[in-house]
């Protein structure tokens, strides 16, 4: 088991991606902190884990929430003395132009996408100091860096959250802390319903699919979840501020 003796923490954890990387840590022996805004969906990822036989607890937190955050992190380091890996996924998605987007969704996806992995790192990173040792995870989009049409609030912000990982790797290799950025492609989530819908449905996107990606298929949430284990553990142990894109090619066409 290559976390054996690590602790975790994965924010949307309840569900799709974020749910799968816990699953894959858990697997290979991390202590995993579960954290979804949906108090339900964290507690079966986490019972999930626990009856494949590994090690889980379960959060109900709003990323969004500055207090909750730090009081979640500090909680964690009380009870097991360390964070050896912080996956901040949660994230949400805005579809639109300049004049569709409302202020008040620019704001909302600004603060969930790229606000709450800035304020969880600050709080994780005088733990992963004091350790000697570190990862940080934040899951950006294939969306950061390549464009597409009418979605620029889910765009700017997932390019934000790549520059953000890069200073923070630049700043913190120094002090053995990888610093790298999650790029997923098209995964058959939920998460993916409002992009849908403004394709004009579920027939419209599976042609996109067929015809615009390489592989001419979606990515399986396994897929994306060796990728999160890839940046989480030693197997890439010299890579830090990079931007990981697991597409199947699809900003290359």
């Amino acid at each position: 088991m290559i976390l054996r003796d690590k602790v975790a923490v994965v924010t949307g954890a309840g569900s799709g991606i974020g749910q799968g990387g816990a699953k894959i840590m858990a697997r290979e022996g991390a202590l995993v902190v579960v954290v979804d805004r949906k108090a339900d969906a964290a507690a079966a990822t986490a019972a999930a884990i626990r009856a494949a036989g590994g090690q889980a607890e379960a959060h109900d937190l709003d990323v969004t929430d500055d207090d909750a955050v730090a009081a979640l992190l500090a909680g964690v380091i009380a009870r097991h003395g360390r964070i050896d890996i912080l996956h901040n996924h949660a994230g949400i998605q805005v579809a639109g132009s300049l004049e569709q987007v409302e202020p008040a969704a620019f704001d909302q996806s600004w603060q969930v996408n790229v606000r709450a992995h800035f304020i969880a790192a600050r709080h994780a990173m005088p733990q992963m100091r004091r350790q000697g040792a570190g990862v940080i995870v934040n899951t950006s989009s294939n969306s950061g860096v390549f464009l597409d049409r009418e979605m620029l609030a889910y765009i700017t912000t997932k390019a934000a959250v790549i520059m953000m990982t890069k200073q923070m790797a630049l700043d913190y290799g120094p002090y053995n802390i990888r610093v790298n950025a999650l790029c997923p492609g098209w995964v058959d989530t939920p998460f993916n319903e409002p992009y849908i819908q403004q394709m004009g449905g579920r027939a419209a996107i599976e042609q996109y699919v067929r015809d615009k990606i390489p592989l001419g298929r979606w990515a399986s949430v396994d897929e994306i979840a060796e990728a999160i284990l890839f940046l989480a553990s030693d197997r890439s142990s010299f890579m830090t501020g990079h931007a990981l894109v697991v597409d199947g090619g699809e900003c290359i066409a």
